[in-house]
C-alpha cells in the first residue's frame, strides 16, 4: 500500500476512532462489565468520558489534516497502549474485572495498532506534503 492510500486509510480510521471515543458514555452505560470501572457513585468515569469525547472530537478534527495533526496522532497511539496495558494488569488482577480483556482493553490497543500502522512517517511524510501541494 503506497503512502497516498495509507493516509486515506488513516483519514477514515481517525473519524471512526473519534467517534468511538466519544460513544464512550454509552457503552459504559450498556456494557459496564467492558467499559465501566466503577460502580455506584464515583467521579471518575465523568472525568474519563469527557477527555475521551475532547480526544474524539480532535480526532474527528485531525481527519482533514492528518498530516498536521501528527502529533495529536502519536499522542492517541502512546496514550492508548499506555492506557489499554494498565487497565488490562488491572483485569488481570482485580475481582469482577475480566469483561474488560473484551471490551476497552482491546479497543485501545487495536486503535493504537491501526493508527501507529497507518501514520506516515519521515520521509513518507514528505513524499505525501510534496504530493498534496
Amino acid at each position: 500500500m503506497d503512502t497516498a492510500q495509507r493516509l486515506k486509510y488513516l483519514r477514515v480510521v481517525l473519524i471512526v476512532t473519534g467517534i468511538a471515543s466519544l460513544a464512550l458514555y454509552p457503552l459504559m452505560l450498556f456494557w459496564p462489565s467492558g467499559w465501566a470501572w466503577h460502580t455506584g457513585h464515583s467521579d471518575y468515569p465523568m472525568m474519563i468520558v469527557g477527555i475521551y469525547a475532547t480526544l474524539g472530537v480532535f480526532l474527528i478534527l485531525a481527519a482533514r489534516n492528518p498530516l498536521a495533526n501528527l502529533s495529536l496522532i502519536w499522542f492517541t497511539v502512546w496514550s492508548s497502549i499506555v492506557h489499554s496495558g494498565i487497565m488490562a494488569v488491572e483485569a488481570l488482577t482485580g475481582a469482577g474485572k475480566m469483561g474488560h480483556l473484551m471490551g476497552d482493553v482491546p479497543a485501545l490497543f487495536i486503535a493504537a495498532v491501526v493508527l501507529a500502522a497507518l501514520t506516515p512517517r519521515g520521509t513518507d511524510t514528505d513524499a505525501v506534503r510534496g504530493a498534496v501541494a
